[in-house]
């Protein structure tokens, strides 16, 4: 998996939905959205504007900030280690097989959030976004390659049997709390 960041339109932004639901939800894993106003600096961002960026239990966005980018960095700090988590400033690190269980958990977060978001929602912007899936579409992937992500976050108690999302953090060697 990879992901290029074009300024594709069309996608779901933080200014589309209520900033305290999103808010709510981030803060399930004990992280807190900085809401900032259009055109602020997105500290801790890996990618740059206008992508979230984490700073330790902080995550920073914008009303142009798509909530895939919000959700793939809620992701990344769920499912990387204590050690990582306690040093976070913008490049969550990990693994190939991380990041595929980030990906895979910021679509099932998506089924958190009001509509116009949901999982077919957050397929088709990341396919806008830029994405890109050994088997041609996020939804493809989520339903073939994407069982081994799944794998994964089930392992370490992210989901539990039926592929629902646990709220627990990961912790060192591979539990949760």
């Amino acid at each position: 998996m990879a992901v290029s960041n074009p300024a594709q339109p069309g996608v779901v932004c933080l200014g589309r939905l209520d900033e305290s639901v999103v808010a709510a939800l981030l803060d399930r894993f004990g992280l807190s959205l900085v809401a900032l106003a259009d055109g602020a600096e997105l500290s801790g961002s890996y990618w740059g504007a206008p992508e979230a960026g984490l700073r330790g239990v902080h995550l920073y966005a914008r009303p142009d900030t798509p909530i895939h980018s919000i959700l793939h960095e809620t992701a990344h700090y769920v499912c990387m280690s204590d050690t990582r988590r306690s040093d976070l400033y913008g490049d969550a690190g990990g693994d190939d097989l991380e990041e595929c269980a980030v990906c895979y958990l910021q679509i099932l977060l998506a089924e958190h959030l009001p509509a116009p978001m949901g999982r077919q929602r957050m397929l088709q912007d990341m396919d806008s976004w830029g994405y890109s899936f050994r088997q041609g579409s996020a939804a493809a992937w989520f339903a073939g390659d994407g069982q081994e992500a799944r794998a994964w976050l089930a392992a370490h108690g992210l989901i539990d049997t039926a592929g629902r999302v646990t709220f627990r953090l990961r912790r060192e060697g591979g539990g949760c709390a």
